[in-house]
């Protein structure tokens, strides 16, 4: 199963992407991961949060395929421990996924588009966290998860 995860925008602090890199490249020995930024939206202070999220969400589904399983990170999801989310990403490995598309969208959230074409809806906390630092928190716990599975002792219960 490959994971990849869809952002909009760059991470701009080093030591955010420090730690993004550090991850994916602990992750590189149990899946294929990848990391894929849609750049952010031109003219962005003319633009409405509807206009928004409509051309975030045409760009995001560029890069979904039919056959993709959509996890949308959103504040409305359904929230796990990271033991439940290990055995979450397990019954997505048996289920016979080819890839596991997360996405983290805007400042404004998705457009109706994307909540149609989502198979399911994953919160990370019930706080509210900058896009940027959620994508290093989002990759920990894919980590922490195939740790889990592995039986190796980077979680502790």
């Amino acid at each position: 199963m490959n994971i990849v995860l869809l952002v909009i925008g760059k991470t701009n602090e080093n030591y955010l992407l420090d730690a993004l890199l550090k991850y994916q490249k602990r992750l590189k020995h149990y899946i294929r991961f990848e990391i894929f930024e849609i750049p952010y939206i031109k003219n962005i202070k003319k633009k409405s949060s509807f206009e928004l999220k409509k051309k975030e969400g045409e760009l995001i589904l560029k890069h979904v395929k039919s056959t993709d399983h959509l996890v949308l990170l959103d504040e409305k999801g359904k929230d796990f421990t990271s033991v439940e989310f290990a055995d979450k990403l397990q019954a997505w490995m048996l289920s016979g996924k080819k890839r596991l598309v997360f996405v983290c969208g805007g400042a404004y959230g998705f457009s109706d588009e994307i909540y149609k074409r989502q198979n399911e809806k994953l919160s990370l906390s019930k706080m509210t966290f900058s896009h940027q630092m959620a994508r290093v928190f989002f990759i920990e716990q894919v980590y922490r998860a195939y740790t889990i599975l592995n039986n190796e002792p980077y979680h502790n219960e």
